[in-house]
């Protein structure tokens, strides 16, 4: 590590830690020439595959524009930060165990959708409804019974209902 002020190629650690979720180290050195301390982040470099657009674009996977579809599709829902951090998560780990250089991003977007629908029903249909294009209400029903049918009990329990029956109010 060359030292950011004069340029010395010695320098020494003299303190390590992890940071936050422990995905990177900080690094506290100090150059053996002008004694001048500097920090270092260290991460590692995961090797990403390139996603293919629906156009056929490729473009290189950028987990800031995960997050901000997460953040979209969860924006005033009570969820928590943690949650969402471990979705992404996922789908990046999905993304590296595919073993492949090329993906294209509707398999990501069902991921996606799989990992809120877990979290979160009205999240999951937010996201499904500009993912599928949903030309109507009748196709918003469509998805909303869908995903009221198919869920299992431990998730529905933690769920709110997306349709409420006459019978089920008092």
């Amino acid at each position: 590590m060359h030292c950011p002020f004069c340029s010395a190629t010695e320098t020494k650690v003299i303190d390590s830690r992890l940071v936050g979720e422990g995905d990177q180290i900080r690094r506290r050195r100090e150059c053996l020439e002008c004694k001048e301390r500097f920090t270092t982040y260290e991460s590692a470099e995961l090797n990403y595959p390139r996603i293919i657009k629906s156009d056929g674009r490729r473009q290189k996977f950028i987990e800031e524009k995960l997050r901000a579809s997460f953040l979209r599709a969860l924006e005033k829902r009570p969820v928590p930060m943690v949650m969402v951090e471990i979705a992404i998560s996922r789908v990046g780990h999905k993304l590296r165990a595919m073993g492949v250089r090329e993906i294209k991003s509707r398999k990501v977007g069902e991921w996606v959708m799989e990992e809120l629908r877990k979290m979160d029903q009205v999240a999951y249909v937010r996201f499904a409804s500009v993912y599928r294009s949903f030309e109507d209400v009748r196709a918003f029903l469509d998805e909303i019974a869908k995903l009221e049918n198919d869920l299992p009990p431990e998730i529905r329990e933690n769920q709110l209902n997306l349709l409420t029956n006459d019978s089920d109010e008092p």
